[in-house]
């Protein structure tokens, strides 16, 4: 058995319009539960066990969703903004009314992995400080990345506001030369998320970040065929890892 959930708010939470066109419906008879037509919008109905149409139409229940989204630049992690677009402006229509948020914040001229849903507790089991979900990052740097650079991450840096960050595994994937203008191409793993961290990181270290991007979250990886404004639903393996690793 599932919970039971007031028919106005099921037919919301799917779309179906607002809470007042909802009941209007209802009331005008529109609306069938267990092939009957019923005219009470806040009669107690398990979407799991019991089916429901509207106009003929069978609702198939959700409660939650989870969205995989390569963010682009220039959107901000927010559900609203006067300002700016938000993650949320990237969704279409589809998703909104199940209200996702994002997990986590990337920066407004960060890209990359962000995951959005409307699941509280998987949200707050893989943001919480004591589960250490380590996070990997691309990014390109001014200046000749190095050894040195990744034995200082490795013991933990002090950023500019005193706080010693904790071993964060730093990979060269290509490094700079100042003098010929190349940036040094490089992953970061870290495992925690203070604010603007990978880029206070590399000031502690004397260098620049210029580009950066969110390849990977716990076990969720940045499905590569997703080019910076596209999204799509979690497969079902992702959210099973992803589950046992938040501890879900």
């Amino acid at each position: 058995m599932g919970k039971k959930l007031r028919l106005d708010k099921i037919l919301a939470h799917m779309g179906y319009g607002s809470r007042s066109e909802i009941r209007r419906l209802v009331k005008q008879g529109n609306v069938e539960v267990g092939g009957k037509v019923v005219k009470d919008f806040g009669l107690q109905v398990d979407p799991e066990q019991e089916t429901v149409t509207i106009g003929g139409e069978r609702v198939e229940f959700r409660e939650f969703i989870y969205l995989m989204l390569n963010k682009p630049q220039g959107v901000v992690s927010a559900t609203e903004d006067t300002r700016d677009r938000t993650v949320l402006d990237v969704l279409e229509g589809e998703y909104v009314h199940f209200e996702p948020f994002p997990v986590g914040r990337l920066d407004k001229d960060t890209e990359g992995l962000l995951l959005l849903t409307n699941d509280g507790k998987l949200a707050h089991n893989l943001l919480s400080p004591r589960k250490h979900v380590p996070k990997t990052y691309f990014a390109e740097v001014e200046g000749a990345v190095g050894a040195s650079d990744a034995a200082a991450f490795e013991k933990g840096v002090a950023l500019d506001d005193g706080y010693v960050t904790m071993p964060a595994k730093l990979v060269v994937l290509a490094e700079g030369d100042p003098a010929a203008g190349r940036v040094s191409k490089i992953e970061l793993t870290i495992t925690e998320g203070k604010f603007h961290q990978v880029k206070r990181m590399f000031q502690a270290v004397g260098k620049k970040v210029v580009f950066l991007k969110r390849i990977s979250m716990g076990p969720l990886l940045l499905d590569e065929h997703l080019a910076p404004g596209q999204f799509r639903e979690l497969t079902e393996e992702e959210l099973a890892q992803l589950k046992g690793d938040a501890g879900h």
